[in-house]
């Protein structure tokens, strides 16, 4: 019954909704039509505000009881200078608070209003009245330490500087820290996102969204520049946001001083005055005139108006949401919009960057690309490690590659890390590596974003779409002064950037579309249905995805032409010779005494590729094997193995040893090493150990990608299960054909394949991408240049 109440009451707004979009994005459309022809920017001229003195100016309406509790501590902060100044500004309060504080704080200006004009209202008053430069608005429900002010004006020495902000605490520490200070902004499916992060290694001042209103100081000519608080989104929220996105669209900073520390009673007068059900109602129409009047970009605005319409009309179906838009927000915004009409021709005419950069730039990582000294050629290079998957203990290919490299890496440059682990008790195997490295971070479990239907990214990206690891990423950039930034695997690649003078890099460990593509043939039904999807998904995304990065890793020669193959353009950018490699001299190089008659299968087992291989080796060659050599015997080494009941029924000659610490030792023990390896791509890891380590290999030409072409040269190379069984059993009968094969294979690793040599190359093509991109525009940061258009993440 209350569902058909709701509906009914929904119908009006339901058959006028059409209008509550077409009418405003037609009025928009029209604004900026008539802009171009008839409008124009307005160029800023940039000046230090002094910094010796600041007016702290409070807005209140009946905040009496909040005045007498924290003006006393805030008049004692600001008392040791004379020259500065605080002033209430009072709206028509109706319990007595100017004549109050005029009795009580005779130091204090007191600005009386005819009438209450909401937060901003009474704070462009204040603003007004203030006779120094740097303003700090404060609500009158927060209390200060001693020595806030003095970390905020040390903050406005940069005259590109608009505001900066404090470190938000509750009076009550056991209330969750829903406000920070430390905001961070961001457009996902047609609106502004919003929110405050809490994050302890924030130590110093750092780039965010917007300052709060009620915990901020303030440039007050820049602010005044900027129209001040726009009485559009009166009465209360999201001015102060409105402003901070104004303020970088015109080229401006905003900062977050963590040393500057206030306490808020959250929502001390507007939660006591005014009930939550009205506050989202305004919450929600001001998102909605936000974006008409802030977002001038079209594709970004076309899909406001879509998501808001659709929202609107599932709030009315099924009923109000935080998440979503409501149809009568629309209204609610609709009534106002000839204000925001004329808004927003001033917001284009004080923007100077276009909305992607703005919503690039409070990002850490943005923020230092842009605005940060950078010599050309660093003394010493910063490089940024993001790893999907544990590193240690090395338990796949790709875990072998990252452990060596990162250790190399170590030496070489100063080298911070980033690791997503499944399990936290995996922190502890990485104890080692994190004493080489300047910083390492972990993220255990990681919630990717949610797969939709009919979305056109990979399962892969999806799985890895997360906000916690952007923030993560370009706060690590920001931090340590990161100059090259180096993903590993393509899911990573969505956090690369846009970046102008910050090198990155992505390792493709395999080249995931053609993976994809190469085990659709093994593949029925449904399961190969999804996975022909999930290819068409892939090429997509990932030739576009690599034109985004400077330099892209392979790991062969055959890698880098199959995509070339399809990116001509993208050739040079390629580099197949600095990451697929190994510490040769960590293996034990071993050609006699090996058990007879053995075979060795090395690779976890949760990598499809490697199940497929022992699907069909077991069941294809090793009954072959086994005819002419009744006592061999293959040994499975790897994570995860599969359940003995799924290979044939040869319990005897298949012994399961599963994940072990050391592969050193069934590397120096078992006879012959077999690759049967039928798709995936890259370079096998496994080969590279089998052959640093003295094994003589069988693998298929696939299994061999990378690294053997000519059968008999390194490796014995088969493809017919016929062949490859009689090459094993060739092996194993000739230990001196074994030898010779095994000497070869050593002689090519350590002379193309090994990772001093390999990383020390890796470390001179860092410092050549961050020497040519800021060779480039030295001093480019102070100019305002197009951007090529970013997929967030979401």
């Amino acid at each position: 019954m209350a569902a058909l109440r709701r509906l009914l009451a929904a119908i009006p707004l339901l058959i006028f909704s059409p209008v509550l979009v077409l009418v405003p994005l037609a009025a928009l459309a029209c604004c900026d039509l008539l802009w171009r022809v008839l409008g124009g920017r307005r160029t800023p001229a940039d000046t230090t505000p002094d910094t010796s003195a600041a007016t702290i100016v409070i807005p209140n309406w009946n905040g009496r009881d909040l005045l007498a509790t924290y003006l006393p501590a805030l008049a004692e902060a600001t008392r040791e200078n004379p020259r500065n100044e605080i002033i209430v500004v009072d709206g028509a309060s109706a319990d007595g608070s100017a004549a109050f504080v005029r009795e009580r704080f005779p130091e204090v200006h007191v600005v009386e209003l005819a009438n209450n004009e909401g937060f901003g209202g009474n704070s462009n008053a204040g603003l007004r009245a203030a006779t120094n430069d740097i303003v700090v608005l404060l609500n009158s429900d927060m209390r200060v330490e001693r020595g806030f002010l003095a970390p905020l004006l040390a903050g406005f020495t940069d005259p590109q500087v608009f505001a900066v902000s404090c470190q938000i605490f509750f009076s009550d520490p056991a209330k969750k820290r829903e406000e920070t200070g430390l905001t961070q902004g961001w457009w996902d499916r047609g609106a502004l996102r919003v929110r405050h992060r809490e994050d302890d290694n924030v130590t110093r001042a750092f780039p965010c969204f917007y300052g709060g209103g009620g915990s901020c100081a303030f440039d007050r000519r820049k602010l005044l520049e900027l129209g001040g608080f726009d009485s559009l989104l009166a009465p209360f929220y999201l001015e102060d946001t409105d402003l901070g996105y104004l303020a970088w669209k015109r080229g401006w900073k905003v900062l977050y001083e963590p040393a500057s520390i206030v306490f808020h009673e959250h929502r001390g007068t507007i939660g006591k005055r005014f009930s939550q059900a009205y506050i989202e109602r305004v919450l929600k129409k001001n998102f909605v005139l936000f974006s008409w009047k802030n977002i001038h970009e079209w594709r970004r605005l076309l899909g406001a108006f879509a998501y808001n319409w659709a929202d609107g009309v599932v709030s009315a179906l099924a009923g109000d949401s935080p998440e979503r838009a409501s149809l009568a927000a629309m209204a609610r915004a609709f009534v106002q919009l000839p204000a925001a009409i004329v808004s927003r021709w001033r917001a284009r005419s004080l923007a100077l960057i276009d909305d992607t950069e703005a919503f690039r730039r409070p990002l850490g990582g943005y923020f230092r690309d842009r605005f940060a000294h950078m010599p050309e050629n660093p003394k010493r290079l910063s490089v940024l490690f993001v790893s999907p998957y544990p590193i240690c203990p090395p338990v796949h290919g790709g875990g072998v590659f990252m452990s060596q490299t990162t250790r190399e890496l170590a030496r070489l440059c100063d080298l911070h890390l980033i690791v997503l682990l499944d399990h936290e008790y995996e922190r502890e195997a990485h104890d080692e590596l994190a004493r080489r490295c300047r910083s390492v971070e972990f993220l255990v479990r990681m919630k990717g974003s949610t797969h939709m239907f009919g979305s056109a990214l990979p399962h892969s990206v999806v799985e890895f779409r997360n906000r916690e690891l952007e923030w993560l990423i370009h706060r690590q950039i920001y931090l340590h002064d990161v100059d090259a930034v180096q993903l590993e695997y393509m899911p990573m690649g969505q956090y690369g950037g846009a970046f102008h003078r910050i090198a990155t890099v992505l390792f493709e460990h395999d080249v995931y579309f053609q993976s994809v593509g190469r085990q659709l043939p093994g593949m029925r039904g449904i399961t190969k249905l999804k996975a022909q999807i999930e290819y068409l998904r892939a090429i997509r995304y990932e030739l576009g995805l690599l034109a985004r990065f400077d330099s892209v890793q392979v790991c062969s020669a055959e890698n880098r032409d199959y995509v070339a193959s399809f990116r001509p353009e993208l050739r040079e950018r390629i580099d197949a010779e600095t990451r697929a490699g190994i510490d040769t001299a960590r293996y034990i190089f071993r050609t006699d005494g090996r058990e007879p008659d053995t075979m060795l299968f090395l690779g976890g087992f949760r990598h499809l590729p490697n199940v497929e291989a022992m699907t069909w080796f077991t069941r294809e060659v090793l009954p072959h094997i086994l005819a002419r050599r009744p006592a061999a015997r293959l040994v499975l080494v790897g994570a995860e193995p599969p359940p003995r009941h799924s290979f044939p029924d040869q319990s005897d000659a298949i012994e399961m040893r599963g994940f072990v610490s050391d592969v050193q030792e069934p590397l120096g023990h078992y006879a012959v090493f077999v690759c049967p390896i039928l798709s995936g791509s890259g370079v096998r890891v496994k080969l590279l150990e089998a052959f640093a380590a003295g094994m003589p290999v069988v693998s298929t030409r696939l299994g061999a990608e990378g690294l053997a072409r000519v059968d008999g040269e390194i490796c014995a190379l088969a493809d017919d299960p016929r062949d490859f069984a009689a090459k094993v059993v060739a092996l194993l009968n000739d230990q001196a054909e074994a030898r010779r094969l095994a000497c070869a294979a050593r002689e090519f690793v350590v002379a193309r394949r090994d990772i001093r040599t390999l990383t020390s190359e890796l470390e001179r093509r860092y410092r050549a991408l961050v020497r040519a991109k800021r060779a480039v525009r030295p001093g480019w940061a102070a100019e305002v240049a197009p951007q090529q258009p970013c997929q967030p993440v979401s």
